[in-house]
């Protein structure tokens, strides 16, 4: 397994722990709005080796108290099992991030006990996946299906849209609240541009937009939140 970023401490990736995160290559979609775009395109190199990580988190014991497996999308290697059993043998809880585009592999590590928390992007409403993830044939009954393998696993899990202007209106939000009604937990994250941003067109919503966003979802998920919204 070759790692292509490693993020050594973090407060925010993996709620209620100290983690690090660490960044595999390759993903099903092709986002306008991504941030790790050189993980989708091929362009990044690797970092490290997964030898070398074991041995950053064997030198990591007592201060770390996770790890956060990010991207890409980390489901697309056929190996991963493997990779996450190791970390938790060394005693690492594991958070996995992850499009929604693999439900058996999501299940079945599930099912093995590897996982502690799921992070699910929901990208959009389902109809404007197809502009929103860049993949016109994107089956979008695979998306429903994993939110009902996360929201019905027993594991620790949330739901997240990074909003994006120009991508997102208010509609988007009633359909996404219907289609995750009483999730545990569903966090809007406010886009913010970057130069490694491919859709150079894009912009942060407005805070208030953020705001009306927020009401209507809490129409269907008590628990939703704004994360990262800019004073």
């Amino acid at each position: 397994m070759l790692i292509y970023g490693l993020q050594k401490m973090t407060l925010l990736d993996y709620p209620g722990l100290v983690a690090c995160t660490v960044f595999l290559n390759g993903c099903d979609f092709k986002c306008p709005y991504c941030h790790n775009y050189e993980l989708v395109d091929g362009t990044a190199k690797p970092a490290m080796d997964d030898e070398e990580f074991f041995a950053f988190l064997g030198k990591r014991k007592g201060l770390l108290d996770g790890v956060c497996i990010s991207g890409g999308e980390p489901l697309l290697h056929k190996d991963i099992d493997v990779f996450i059993r190791k970390i938790r043998e060394m005693g690492y809880r594991v958070k996995l991030d992850t499009n929604g585009y693999h439900p058996d592999m999501l299940k079945s590590l599930i099912d093995q006990g590897l996982l502690d928390y799921i992070a699910m992007d929901i990208k959009n409403s389902l109809e404007k996946y197809p502009v929103t993830t860049g993949f016109d044939g994107i089956d979008t009954s695979i998306i429903k299906r994993s939110i009902s393998v996360i929201m019905n696993s027993g594991v620790d899990y949330e739901f997240r849209t990074t909003v994006v202007g120009g991508l997102h209106d208010k509609e988007d939000f009633e359909r996404i609240g219907a289609m995750i009604q009483g999730a545990k937990a569903y966090y809007l994250q406010q886009f913010t541009m970057r130069d490694t941003v491919p859709g150079k067109e894009l912009y942060a919503p407005k805070n208030e937009d953020m705001e009306a966003f927020l009401e209507i979802v809490k129409k269907d998920v008590d628990s939703a939140l704004l994360r990262g919204v800019s004073d």
